[in-house]
């Protein structure tokens, strides 16, 4: 394992310790500030996510926002692929993805330009620290490089850490949404 990899491995675990307490404190009304935002792009597609483990839930803001336009939530495919976009709402039988995640049973692909992106921890620089897989980097790329492409990362405000390990490939957040409010990034990461 490189130095990095090590360092990552262990800001990783630190994430997840960070994550879990204030998991089990959230309150019902946790995606308040995301419907607010969401607000502003009506009828924009935009992909949410179904959340796992300790994540930051984000289906109430989707259901709003999918009143007035296409949402989905992502699909791995494969690994070491992006991700594709299968069209949610909030009636849709889902099924089991790979890694625990519920998508629709239904495949409706299409291409976000909004996408809110779970983390383990942010920085106000727009820096994310995923689980390590490299997919919304990857599909962060892949969707940048076709049309502008906005990136809300949606984490409890406790996931702030002042210094992340990134590297090149690590796609930036434009903005950070919490539980208490919205973080815009102050600079961008050279």
């Amino acid at each position: 394992m490189t130095d990095l990899a090590t360092v990552k491995a262990a800001a990783r675990k630190a994430g997840f310790a960070r994550r879990k307490p204030l998991f089990e404190a959230a309150t019902a009304a946790q995606a308040g500030y995301l419907s607010e935002v969401l607000a502003g792009y009506r009828a924009v597609p935009l992909s949410g996510f179904m959340p796992i483990k300790t994540e930051i839930d984000p289906r109430p803001a989707m259901a709003e926002a999918a009143a007035h336009g296409p949402v989905g939530v992502p699909v791995i495919i494969d690994a070491a692929k992006p991700l594709r976009f299968s069209r949610w709402t909030p009636d849709a039988v889902l099924v089991g993805g790979r890694f625990g995640a519920q998508i629709p049973q239904v495949e409706d692909f299409f291409d976000p330009e909004i996408v809110i992106v779970p983390l383990l921890a942010f920085d106000r620089r727009g820096g994310r620290l995923g689980y390590g897989g490299g997919f919304y980097d990857r599909t962060l790329e892949q969707l940048r490089a076709r049309r502008a492409t906005l990136a809300i990362g949606f984490a409890f405000a406790g996931q702030e850490v002042d210094d992340l390990p990134l590297e090149p490939t690590d796609q930036p957040l434009d903005m950070i949404v919490t539980e208490t409010g919205v973080i815009e990034v102050a600079a961008k990461r050279g």
